[in-house]
């Protein structure tokens, strides 16, 4: 199972219960954070989890209110002791606007490794997620990113016995790992079925509507988009500072058949988001408002 937890829903400037733009996920023991917005670190606090397991960063772009929670967070997972590498993955140019932001940072007792985009999609698996990194169009260099948990198919005793793999070897393979016994090798495939439908989120701001968003999130459990703005009067300033409106959202989710929508990266001028939901909910009817610390989990689909 995936724990997703939206920390910050703000674009722009932070404001009395809504810190800027932030989600979390946890897997195993490893946490993964997209975009940290101010505000992150208390969120995360607010929240009840931890700093320590953040093994991995991603970021959409380096407008200020997606990264400048970032020197004081790295700051509070050294004082809680961490010492393993962290990965950050963001746009041409990560390195370089991670290292002027630490100048208030300078001395970590971590490695950060860094994974800088220069294609339209790229494609990575750390620590159990599978991470789809695809470019978006913002004013300057942007990505989306759609996160998934692959799941193994089930073991087969049939297929293991027909295949002559020893008992002993089993629960290893299971598990996929390559498996030398008595002088043979043993793969998950001679024991596993088809591979199962796994858990699949989607997430991304500060974007005019693409079609890399609508296949991307194609299926997805989750599609967590930007709704900067609420009014209809203001989809010409959503195209002019390219941006989406809730019902643009909606309409990618529509078109790409997602489970649920979670509209975030309000504008500071929107104050009641929810007058805004229910013409939107016409377009997409499982759409939803995201607010700070607002949490799921998403699990594999039960058994039949």
């Amino acid at each position: 199972m995936l724990d997703v937890c939206l920390l910050g829903t703000g674009g722009m400037m932070p404001l009395p219960g809504r810190w800027l733009t932030s989600l979390m996920l946890r897997l195993n023991g490893s946490s993964l954070l997209i975009d940290c917005g101010e505000g992150t670190q208390i969120a995360i606090k607010e929240k009840g989890w931890s700093f320590h397991p953040i093994d991995i960063i991603c970021f959409t772009h380096y407008h200020g209110d997606h990264i400048s929670g970032l020197p004081g967070l790295l700051l509070s997972m050294g004082n809680a002791d961490r010492t393993e590498p962290i990965t950050i993955i963001g746009p041409k140019g990560l390195e370089r606007v991670v290292n002027a932001l630490r100048i208030i940072a300078p001395e970590l007792p971590f490695e950060i490794k860094f994974i800088e985009l220069n294609s339209a999609k790229e494609h990575f698996e750390i620590n159990g997620y599978v991470i789809d990194a695809f470019r978006v169009n913002h004013n300057v260099t942007c990505y989306g990113y759609t996160i998934s948990i692959p799941r193994a198919g089930k073991f087969l005793v049939e297929k293991a016995e027909m295949n002559d793999v020893p008992k002993q070897v089993w629960s290893r393979l299971q598990k996929g790992e390559i498996v030398q016994f008595e002088g043979k090798t043993y793969t998950q495939d001679m024991v596993l079925g088809p591979e199962r439908r796994g858990i699949k989120l989607t997430y991304c701001t500060d974007t005019r509507p693409v079609q890399a968003i609508i296949d991307f999130s194609k299926n997805a459990d989750l599609l967590i988009c930007e709704g900067m703005y609420g009014e209809r009067e203001k989809q010409s300033k959503a195209r002019e500072y390219k941006h989406m409106t809730f019902y643009e959202a909606a309409q990618i989710a529509k078109e790409a058949k997602v489970k649920e929508l979670w509209l975030t990266h309000f504008s500071p001028s929107l104050v009641r988001p929810d007058l805004y939901l229910k013409p939107t909910q016409e377009i997409f009817p499982h759409t939803k408002l995201g607010k700070d610390k607002k949490s799921i989990v998403l699990e594999f689909d039960k058994e039949e």
